[in-house]
Order: C-alpha cells, then structure tokens, then sequence
C-alpha cells in the first residue's frame, strides 16, 4: 500500500515520530485517523508529495514516542501509561488554564472579545474531560485490564458486567469527537493560539499553554483512539 493510500492512523501507528508532522501541519490524527492521508491532504490543501517527503525524513529523527511500541505492550502498561502521563498532565493543565485565563481575560477581555468564545470552549472542554477521565478510570479501563488479565490466565475473555465494550468505547470515542471540536473552536478564535501584538506575558503564557494542551491531548486521544480500544475490541471479538 502506498504512503497516501493509507490512513492517517496506519501512519502514526507505523511511524510515531510522524505525529510531529501531522501536528506542524494541522492534520488530525487522532479523530480523523481513519482518512487517508491523500485525503487528508487534500482536505488541508496540502501538497501531498511535500507531506510524503516530510514523514519519510521524520522517520529518522529521534523521538520519545518511538521508545515504546504500544502495539506490542501490554494493554495495562498502556493503559498505566496513558493515567500517569496523560490524564495527570490533563488534570493540571486544566487547573493552570482555568487560572490563566481568569488573569487574562479580567485585563484583555474588554480589548479582545475572542477570550470569551475561547474560554466558553475551554470550560465546556473542561467539564467533559473531568467526567470523560473518571468514567475511564473507574469503569472502561478496569474492564480492560480484568478481560486481558484473564485472557493471559486461561486464555478465556473476562466479558464486562455491562456486556460488550462497543458501547462504552463508542462513548468515549464520541467525547473524544466532541473535545477535537472544542480544540478547534479555541485554535480558530485564537488565530492558531498566536498571542496579539500587545499581549502581556500572562496572555503569552495561555497561548502556549494551550497550544501544549492540544498537542498532548492529541497525543492521548491517539493512544486511545487508534491503539488501545482497537485491541481491546479485537481480544473481546477473539472469545
């Protein structure tokens, strides 16, 4: 299969190190990893052969990403991973956010009215992430571990108490759709999380700090979109 016929997620699950380029160009890999990449393309107005060029180059730059192949870890170190990394770092950041923009919005709001739809987004961002991590934590992931767990013991799937794990991943992927959308809507209004001529430092810092937060949440929805709910599903299917 050819580099642009394939997926944006075959991509990134082959190559990790091309997340920066998909990143650097604005494609979306996460949500909209099931695209090819010529559609992708085309849909970003983006030169397929330049996108081709820049993912083979990526391949030989070092990344942290590339240190782990989580499609061979288990699904519990991902799922470890995914809850110390991730959504720890999603946690605080979305404590630090919602303080900056206090800050800023109480001095710029009046000169820049773009902060308000910004952080309309971000709360309603905020509220959904809250609730969407908890319900992973407390409910999908541990029914992922159990059914791997017993899968490993006797080769028999440990099924949920609330049947398959289609409906719950469905949800979470639904959220996931939902949280792209609220990411948009930010980089849009913020004219790609670039800070005006005469903001002050705290109004930097949310710019970058956002920018930050949407490039890991990509990162997150990622692992869980295109790695971790694939094989949990196809180990369930294997029963």
């Amino acid at each position: 299969m050819t580099t642009a016929a394939k997926t944006v997620r075959e991509i990134v699950i082959e190559n990790p190190s091309s997340t920066r380029v998909f990143e650097q160009l604005g494609i979306d890999y996460c949500c909209g990893g099931g695209k090819s990449l010529e559609q992708a393309c085309l849909n970003a107005n983006l030169d397929i052969d330049r996108v081709v060029d820049s993912l083979e180059k990526s391949q030989a730059l070092p990344s942290s990403q590339a240190a782990r192949d989580w499609q061979k870890e288990s699904l519990a170190a991902l799922i470890a991973h995914i809850e110390n990394s991730h959504h720890k770092y999603t946690r605080e950041e979305l404590t630090r956010l919602a303080l900056l923009f206090d800050k800023v919005c109480a001095v710029h709001g009046k000169k820049h009215p773009e902060l308000s739809r910004i952080r309309e987004a971000f709360e309603d961002l905020y509220q959904e992430l809250v609730g969407h991590m908890m319900k992973e934590e407390m409910v999908l992931f541990p029914c992922i571990k159990r059914m791997e767990a017993a899968t490993m013991a006797n080769g028999q799937v440990a099924h949920a108490l609330f049947g398959s794990l289609q409906h719950p991943i469905a949800m979470m992927e639904h959220e996931h759709d939902s949280a792209g959308g609220a990411l948009r809507v930010m980089r849009d209004a913020s004219n790609g999380f670039v800070a005006p001529v005469d903001a002050c430092i705290s109004f930097q810092t949310l710019y970058r700090t956002l920018a930050g937060f949407e490039a890991d949440l990509h990162q997150h929805i990622h692992l869980e979109n295109n790695i971790l709910f694939p094989r949990a599903m196809a180990m369930e299917s294997a029963s």
